[in-house]
C-alpha cells in the first residue's frame, strides 16, 4: 500500500494555517481563503486527499474531506476546511465566537487499496484497529470511516456495521457486489 509522505513541521503548521485562514475568511466574508498553491513547498502542491476534522472541547464540530486526490493538497485542506465550518449538514455553520475554541486535524489519505474477501468475517478478519480507515460502496451507496474512528468503535465487526449504517445499508446487509477499500491517513495537528 502506498504510504502517506511524512511532512516537515513547517509543511504541518502551514497546512494548519491554511485550514484555519479558510474558517476565518469564511466566518468573516462567506468564502474560502484565496491561496496561491505555487506559494508553498513541493509537498503541498503535490496531488492528494484530506479531510479536516473541527472539534470544540474534544467534541466533533465538523468533518469534511476527499476521498480522492483531485488537486493539490494546499487547495483540497482549504476547500474542505471551509466546508467542515460551514457545509457540514450535521451542524450549524462556524461562528466567530467559535474560532479561538476550534481544534483543527488535518488527515492526508493514501491511495485507497481495494480489499480482497469472500465473506464478511473474511473481511473482518482483515481490518487492523487503529491504522485502516475504510472505504464502503455498495452501488451508489457510499461510506467512509477514518482510521480515527477506531478509538469510537474499537470492535472491527462493530466498526463494518456502523460503516454500513453511515453509507445507508442496514448493519447486517451483505452481498458478493459489495467492495471495501483500505487507506492510511497521516494526522497533523490535534486529533
Amino acid at each position: 500500500m502506498e504510504t502517506v509522505t511524512s511532512f516537515s513541521p513547517d509543511e504541518c503548521d502551514s497546512l494548519l494555517e491554511v485550514a484555519f485562514k479558510a474558517i476565518a475568511q469564511g466566518v468573516r466574508r462567506g468564502v474560502p481563503d484565496d491561496l496561491q498553491p505555487a506559494q508553498f513547498p513541493g509537498a503541498l502542491q503535490a496531488p492528494l486527499a484530506s479531510f479536516v476534522t473541527l472539534k470544540i472541547a474534544d467534541q466533533l464540530r465538523g468533518c469534511i474531506g476527499s476521498l480522492e486526490a483531485v488537486r493539490s493538497l494546499v487547495e483540497d485542506v482549504n476547500v474542505n476546511a471551509f466546508a467542515a465550518a460551514f457545509r457540514d449538514p450535521r451542524f450549524p455553520p462556524v461562528a466567530e465566537r467559535e474560532l479561538s475554541k476550534l481544534s483543527i486535524s488535518i488527515s492526508v489519505l493514501s491511495s485507497p487499496q481495494a480489499m480482497s474477501f469472500r465473506s464478511e468475517r473474511e473481511l473482518i478478519e482483515q481490518l487492523r484497529p487503529g491504522i485502516d480507515g475504510l472505504i464502503l460502496e455498495e452501488g451508489y451507496r457510499r461510506g467512509t470511516f477514518l482510521p480515527a474512528v477506531w478509538e469510537s468503535l474499537p470492535e472491527p465487526s462493530t466498526f463494518l456495521s456502523q460503516l454500513k449504517l453511515k453509507a445507508g445499508l442496514h448493519p447486517d446487509y451483505w452481498s458478493d457486489r459489495l467492495k471495501v477499500y483500505r487507506y492510511h491517513t497521516e494526522v497533523i495537528g490535534d486529533e
